[in-house]
């Protein structure tokens, strides 16, 4: 999800968020951040030309080079790229031999734009060569060009194994912002039976994720991603315990993610149905926390976030930063199909696109795509159910 820096503030509440928890809300925040422009605004849109075409670009806007240049390290049972939504799958791509020539040709189309980026598709970390190459194309970028921020959403598969110094050390250089380390559970059994990393990955063990937390957060600021469904942390007993693990861990931040409401565009499959049997609504756990004395003795509401498809609550705790998040697909597919730019995506197929489709809403086209192969049921990384 997009968790980049806000453009402007108001006390409207997020027009997403359940009336319930509005009214629990109502003049407990310190703010309101409006991330989603209104579509009036000229202050927070900006005209760029792409392939003899103007289009209207939100500000803030971000840049993902989705990763695809191997199948993922993990198979997340909710993972957004095994959903069926009769749309096509960029994690079925692979980048081609001149897969940065594009991607650099992409970016010089862009520049001028302000944008932030948000590293995100498969798992990034995964193919270090290709992950490297990309920090270069992005740092030159950003060389001429402005660069808000940026994020790595990542499930650390990458930083467990021979390269994970040489990434880490990369990654500040680049001067990211700020990691997303996705762990579902503090048991190292109960979090496999969710993300289910392939064999070998020396990361499902819970001492080498403990030991890569610890050497991220040396070098790098790292904020938890927990996303709540039954099975793993489902009420305000196991969130207890994922918090109480997180401290000793030296975490500074958790996000709790919701599951992505999906819509009538989503077809049953395996995945939509686990995610239907497992939800757990966001909403209700942050109003038990707040109906919690010992939760709300330690914190202190802070603001929320109104984003185009989602919204978040955040507050402190013991002297934490805990991030309450909810997201909705539809919202997102109508804001891609709008005609206006609200996220950028640059795929394998070397199109750069307004969403997460590799052939669809295409703002700059080149050759066309490489062949497709035999999707594994790979799964995104950890970052999502929103998409960032």
């Amino acid at each position: 999800m997009d968790a980049i820096a806000p453009s402007a503030t108001s006390a409207a509440l997020p027009p997403l968020m359940p009336a319930p928890l509005k009214r629990l809300l109502e003049s407990r925040l310190e703010s309101v951040i409006q991330r989603e422009p209104d579509r009036g605004d000229a202050s927070r849109w900006r005209q760029w030309r792409l392939d003899d075409r103007n289009w209207q670009v939100a500000q803030p806007v971000t840049f993902t080079p989705y990763a695809s240049a191997r199948p993922c390290s993990a198979r997340c049972r909710f993972c957004s790229e095994t959903l069926a939504d009769g749309g096509a799958h960029a994690a079925v791509l692979r980048p081609g031999a001149d897969y940065f020539d594009r991607l650099r040709a992409a970016l010089a189309a862009l520049c001028g734009l302000p944008l932030s980026y948000s590293l995100s598709g498969l798992e990034t970390t995964d193919d270090a060569a290709w992950m490297l190459a990309m920090l270069d194309a992005l740092q030159e970028h950003a060389g001429r060009s402005p660069v808000e921020n940026s994020v790595l959403y990542s499930n650390g598969a990458g930083f467990a194994g021979s390269a994970g110094g040489r990434l880490i050390e990369r990654l500040q250089g680049f001067r990211l912002n700020w990691l997303e380390l996705s762990r579902h559970h503090f048991d190292a059994g109960t979090n496999q039976a969710i993300m289910r990393f392939r064999d070998g990955q020396l990361i499902a063990a819970q001492a080498c994720f403990e030991d890569t937390l610890a050497q991220l957060s040396r070098r790098l600021a790292v904020k938890l991603v927990c996303i709540v469904q039954q099975g793993g942390v489902a009420d305000l007993t196991s969130l207890k315990a994922y918090l109480d693990w997180a401290t000793r861990q030296g975490a500074g931040a958790v996000i709790l993610r919701e599951f992505s409401q999906l819509g009538p565009a989503y077809r049953d499959n395996v995945t939509s149905h686990y995610i239907a049997s497992t939800r757990v609504a966001i909403d209700g756990l942050l109003a038990a926390c707040l109906a919690d004395p010992e939760f709300t003795a330690h914190s202190r509401l802070r603001h929320a976030t109104s984003g185009y498809y989602f919204w978040n609550v955040v507050l402190d705790f013991r002297g934490m930063e805990i991030i309450f998040e909810a997201s909705d697909y539809t919202r997102m597919h109508q804001r891609h199909d709008s005609g206006r730019v609200y996220k950028l995506v640059f795929h394998a197929n070397g199109n750069l696109c307004s969403g997460w489709d590799p052939r669809r809403n295409v703002l700059l086209g080149t050759e066309p795509a490489p062949t497709p192969i035999t999707l594994m049921r790979a799964p995104r990384s950890a970052d999502e159910s929103p998409r960032p």
